[in-house]
């Protein structure tokens, strides 16, 4: 039984859009070129046709990953409540003044130049169920980390 992944509902479009592609426009070329290369005669010396199979090869497996992740994903809302949980906009400040605004959301989404953090992640773990006013600790690569939650929304 496959695990179950979390996604905001613009992640998993994405997934869908890609899907979409590779099933039409990308199928549709790779069959083109291997046909061309089939073409051209001796097949066990025909690197063409060799390069074009691989391809094949990597979109069909592209193509049973999305469609497992797809089946097995639920899509998270943005989520404004009083505790943390993931599809969240938290604030919290580090001990020492440093503030950080962050959405929490499923590890195949994280992203932190965007402001997305893992629920699996340390941080992302150590404040779901959080609220307004809680501190909480965790340890951290560098050590042992102490933030504050300033909002949630």
């Amino acid at each position: 039984m496959a695990e179950v992944t979390y996604y905001t509902k613009e992640g998993l479009e994405k997934l869908k859009q890609e899907l979409h592609r590779l099933k039409t426009t990308e199928r549709t070329n790779i069959s083109k070129a291997i046909a061309e290369a089939r073409d051209k005669g001796d097949l066990s010396e025909n690197a063409e046709y060799h390069e074009a199979r691989a391809q094949q090869a990597e979109v069909e497996e592209r193509i049973s990953k999305l469609e497992d992740i797809l089946k097995n994903s639920t899509v998270v809302e943005d989520r404004h409540g009083e505790y943390v949980m993931i599809g969240s906009t938290v604030t919290v400040e580090k001990k020492g003044g440093v503030k950080r605004t962050f959405m929490i959301v499923g590890s195949a989404e994280s992203d932190m130049n965007a402001g997305k953090i893992s629920n699996r992640s340390p941080l992302g773990t150590a404040v779901l169920g959080k609220k307004k006013g809680d501190t909480f600790t965790f340890n951290s690569p560098s050590g042992k980390m102490e933030y504050k939650v300033l909002e949630v929304k």
